[in-house]
């Protein structure tokens, strides 16, 4: 049985911290699940574009509000506390936090723990650095 707590996550190396946002990975590869989790905080007034193309994601908004728009066909999404999306064709998109959104992620294959996005959008396949 895998037992964490949140605040204390936050204040390991499961914690990673980014321009638009930050997340504490609660299962990581490394514990064996087959996917990983994590809480993800994206900050109030900021755009993240992301294309996990190694990655399948889903998203549970817990709190906040912002837009999802998909740059493949221009659709967008509202979000906002109860909404969920999956991005089950590795979808190209863009993440507008009106507010500070809150946000629970579950990967599949699960994050190693130190991936932050490259320069297309995507974490890498795998990683240099497992967090403990």
């Amino acid at each position: 049985m895998i037992v964490r707590n949140l605040a204390d996550a936050r204040q390991t190396d499961r914690r990673i911290v980014s321009k638009t946002w930050e997340s504490t990975r609660m299962l990581l590869k490394g514990d064996e699940m087959g996917f990983s989790f994590h809480i993800t905080t994206i900050y109030a007034g900021t755009e993240t574009e992301m294309w996990y193309k190694n990655h399948l994601e889903a998203v549970y908004c817990i709190s906040g509000r912002g837009k999802l728009k998909s740059l493949v066909d221009g659709t967008v999404y509202d979000i906002f506390p109860g909404q969920m999306y999956a991005l089950n064709e590795h979808d190209h998109h863009v993440l507008h936090a009106e507010t500070e959104l809150e946000l629970a992620c579950v990967f599949n294959p699960p994050l190693y723990g130190n991936e932050v996005h490259d320069e297309s959008g995507a974490y890498p396949e795998t990683a240099d650095v497992v967090a403990g």
